[in-house]
């Protein structure tokens, strides 16, 4: 029972934020969300990112080893899916990159932070940078047909990770003020992030639903198997391995939907794997986290 209600604290929060993003939609109120969404991920997410890894007290050794877990298990998860789509023979450019990339952002950070408290958040953006970098890169190589190394080297996301991983590394802080500052940033970035999912989803329109909840059943049983093969592999300590399982499982992002728009995917079967997986984490993720904590 004491397990129950501890998994219900950690979610309700979550789906309660995006509850509030579905329903401003629905209310037919004005919601901005390419500016909302371009503020979280070039400031706010940023600011959060650089001060979680700087203030973080996980020893370094083990932010390495779920480095490295991450790599495994997004490379591993890369070359299932990949195997999937041409066995069913669906369209790359449509199915590859949302089965393999996870909302480890919007949902997984958030959810981390619930569930495992500021150490749980720290391990949950190294997977969010290693995802994040993956996609940027092999993703929308995999859906547009070229990558863009110089879009990764402009993305503030990218060096936020890198000058917060040089400043755990070297000790370094910044002045208190300026850590006050870029701290109160940062805190937008969970919330704003959580109600942007739900105006999101509010606004997608499922197509061929059957055919999406299937392949959203097959992408959380493998993602779950293999992070869990993954981190028992390396042996990660239970709080790394929960949050590595977590941020793998995660249903398939808004931002699938909206490379899919932008590069001339079919957006729509994208949509229904969005709004088919996300609806399906309501029940799932409180039994994986129930499985892990």
């Amino acid at each position: 029972m004491n397990l129950t209600v501890t998994v219900l604290e950690i979610v309700a929060p979550v789906f309660l934020l995006a509850g509030i993003g579905f329903a401003w939609v629905k209310f037919g109120l004005e919601y901005r969300i390419q500016f909302v969404t371009q503020l979280a991920m070039t400031l706010s997410l940023p600011c959060l990112i650089f001060v979680s890894l700087m203030q973080t007290q996980i020893d370094p050794a083990a932010l390495a080893s779920l480095s490295f877990a991450s790599i495994v298990s997004y490379a591993i998860v890369t070359v299932v899916f990949l195997i999937v789509v041409r066995v069913l023979k669906l369209e790359m450019r449509t199915y590859g990159a949302p089965l393999i990339f996870g909302n480890t952002g919007n949902l997984g950070l958030p959810l981390a932070l619930f569930a495992f408290g500021d150490v749980g958040l720290s391990y949950a953006i190294i997977v969010f940078a290693i995802m994040a970098l993956w996609s940027y890169t092999f993703g929308i190589w995999l859906v547009a047909g070229a990558g863009s190394l110089g879009k990764v080297l402009r993305e503030p996301l990218v060096w936020a990770t890198v000058l917060g991983a040089v400043f755990l590394w070297q000790g370094w802080e910044t002045p208190k003020f300026l850590t006050n500052t870029l701290e109160l940033v940062g805190q937008i970035a969970i919330p704003v992030m959580l109600i942007t999912l739900g105006v999101a989803v509010a606004r997608l329109s499922g197509r061929g639903l059957v055919q999406a909840v299937a392949l959203s059943l097959v992408k959380l049983g493998m993602c779950v198997a293999i992070a869990g093969g993954v981190g028992r592999y390396f042996a990660l300590d239970p709080t790394a391995f929960g949050v590595l399982v977590l941020q793998v499982a995660t249903p398939v992002a808004v931002t699938s939907y909206l490379i899919a728009e932008k590069y001339g995917a079919d957006a729509q079967a994208v949509a229904g794997l969005v709004v088919a997986s996300t609806l399906i984490s309501v029940g799932a993720l409180p039994l994986i986290l129930a499985a892990v904590l």
